[in-house]
């Protein structure tokens, strides 16, 4: 019954220019989805209830290649921003998990915030 142990979680950091970004945890801790950098606080809360909506969507994820040939995705915002991206995977059945885990964990997924002091 312990759900919290397995849950997702939201990170949210400080980035040494006075700007914010966060990551998204799955219940492992690994990490399964990093944000751009957010000029302010609010915009980076804005940036993650953005992500919690548009992870239920399947349109929204956004398959990729990079430059040496490895699999990886983008989660895209209804205006076709990007909002997060996954890490490098070494195959195509590794990404598509990893997208399974991102709209699993991201609705309910507790916020950590890291940058107040």
């Amino acid at each position: 019954m312990d759900i919290a142990m397995t849950a997702g979680r939201f990170e949210l950091h400080p980035s040494g220019t006075g700007s914010f970004r966060f990551v998204l945890k799955a219940g492992n801790h690994q990490v399964i989805l990093s944000s751009q950098s957010y000029a302010s606080h609010a915009a980076a809360l804005g940036g993650i209830e953005s992500v919690r909506t548009n992870a239920a969507l399947p349109e929204r994820f956004d398959r990729r290649e990079s430059k040496a040939g490895e699999p990886y995705f983008v989660l895209k915002a209804g205006n076709g921003q990007i909002i997060g991206q996954s890490e490098m995977y070494s195959s195509a059945a590794g990404m598509e998990n990893g997208i399974l885990s991102v709209a699993r964990n991201a609705p309910e997924a507790e916020l950590k915030d890291l940058s107040a002091s």
